[in-house]
């Protein structure tokens, strides 16, 4: 196959950032498309954000349509996992298997060897192996969504927004007169605008779990409204009385859900299924590395107690809150993402 690297492709979601992007990698001499992914019926308002980005940039636009595998892989998973009491994120998911896996495939057919995205995080390269690194704004980090993707794609990924602050990046949009300089980020899962995950899943015919909230004592309280309604770590819109804060501590197989006093949310390990390791290799046990459990988390400290192809065992140095099923736990090396797989089980 014959890629041109002078070229690059970006996806353009009609927000700020890859906007940003495109002038960026337009003033270090690279010529540059755009192509805009079309997931669901949903993406339509991004589809023609981006046709007047591109524009207005002066770059030539390609919509490619994704909707067939991003039910496959995104909807029907994270619609599933919701009823059968885990808390998925999707777009951990839709990023390898689903839009960097469309934006290399364009790239492919046109023959275009750099693909980029306005993603607020870095790819290094270090002893032949390149690795997603967090981004300079520790505010706006997105390594963490990035974990799961292979070298086939870093190895071609240009990530110049992770370079910058967010004010930054809004100040250079409004520099070059894009309409969206002041646009909002988006903060819904892109396919369910009016944030309402339950009422989606509902909506579909999904069958869910039912049964009664238990108390810490084990006591019956009330039925509640379906297990695809709650996660672990919820303390909103329970609707019990207990005398004191609670929150949802377990989903259990049966349907019923466990709830705990503030105080008993904490954690020692976690168990995490399908892992992946950038190097292509499992960790070394008792090595200790910084561990993400959400997005937003500053990172835990945590020994390697177990690592092969199918599983990793993490003992946090100190307990840690809340960890749902289904959400990813991800592995740091300073800056750099070692690896990380799905929240299988958390032990107290």
């Amino acid at each position: 196959m014959n890629l041109d690297f002078s070229k690059v492709l970006v996806g353009v979601s009609g927000g700020v950032d890859s906007s940003v992007c495109v002038d960026l990698l337009q003033k270090q001499g690279l010529e540059v498309e755009g192509v805009v992914i079309r997931f669901s019926p949903s993406s339509d308002e991004a589809v023609e954000d981006a046709h007047r980005v591109c524009d207005t940039l002066g770059i030539k636009l390609h919509v490619a349509d994704a909707q067939e595998a991003f039910n496959k892989y995104v909807v029907e998973p994270f619609c599933e996992n919701y009823v059968n009491g885990m808390t998925p994120n999707p777009c951990i998911v839709c990023n390898p298997h689903v839009k960097f896996a469309t934006l290399i495939a364009k790239a492919d057919e046109l023959g275009i060897g750099y693909i980029a995205t306005g993603h607020y995080a870095q790819v290094e390269k270090v002893n032949n192996l390149y690795y997603v690194k967090k981004a300079v704004s520790a505010a706006k980090d997105q390594s963490y969504m990035l974990y799961r993707l292979g070298q086939n794609i870093l190895s071609r990924l240009l990530l110049p927004i992770g370079s910058y602050e967010k004010p930054d990046i809004r100040t250079m949009a409004g520099d070059i007169g894009l309409f969206n300089a002041d646009k909002p980020d988006s903060q819904e899962i892109c396919f369910i605008p009016d944030g309402n995950h339950g009422r989606f899943i509902e909506n579909l015919g999904y069958k869910t779990k039912y049964g009664w909230f238990i108390s810490p004592e084990g006591k019956k309280i009330k039925k509640h409204n379906g297990v695809h309604n709650y996660t672990v770590g919820q303390r909103k819109h329970l609707g019990v009385a207990l005398g004191k804060p609670a929150f949802v501590k377990e989903i259990q197989e049966n349907g019923n859900i466990l709830l705990g006093y503030s105080g008993d949310e904490f954690f020692t390990s976690v168990e995490l299924s399908s892992p992946v390791y950038t190097s292509g290799k499992p960790l070394n046990e008792d090595d200790v590395f910084t561990v993400k459990i959400r997005s937003a988390a500053k990172g835990d400290k945590a020994r390697v107690a177990h690592s092969d192809g199918e599983k990793v065992v993490l003992e946090f140095l100190q307990p840690v809150r809340a960890a749902a099923k289904g959400q990813s736990v991800v592995i740091y090396n300073d800056d750099y993402v070692m690896g990380g797989g799905f929240i299988a089980k958390a032990i107290q």
